[in-house]
């Protein structure tokens, strides 16, 4: 079994999408082993997205991810990773294919709804950011 971090952002937060989106992991199989709704403060979000430092649009991402409530969750099955980032789409919800999360909720590249971890060495940081036991 592989383990892999999701979250559902402020924007899918707001708008009262969290057992919708939840459904559709587990439509897919997936377990959600453990989730918690946090607030990030901008510090945590900058720590969070460093990967993403030396990017253009860093700031914007560490605004947005502090700027609401956000679901944590640790989903588990076989090849999660892989799985999960195929049934969330491209980070352009336009771009993204049909009935994966990002197009049926997502509203902007900005305001995509979910992140998903993209690799084992990312999910087990990630997952450890927030889940700390």
């Amino acid at each position: 079994m592989e383990q892999t971090l999701s979250i559902i952002k402020p924007d899918a937060m707001e708008r009262n999408l969290e057992e919708k989106i939840k459904s559709v992991f587990i439509e897919n199989n997936f377990q959600i082993v453990k989730e918690k709704k946090v607030k990030l403060d901008k510090k945590d979000a900058e720590l969070f997205y460093k990967v993403h430092e030396a990017k253009p649009f860093y700031n914007d991402l560490c605004n947005y991810l502090s700027s609401g409530v956000i679901l944590v969750m640790v989903l588990e099955k076989d090849n999660a990773i892989l799985d999960n980032r195929k049934i969330m789409g491209a980070t352009n919800p336009i771009e993204a294919a049909s009935g994966t999360i990002r197009k049926i909720f997502g509203i902007s590249i900005d305001k995509n709804s979910v992140h998903g971890s993209d690799s084992k060495e990312n999910a087990e940081k990630e997952i450890s950011f927030f889940f700390k036991d």
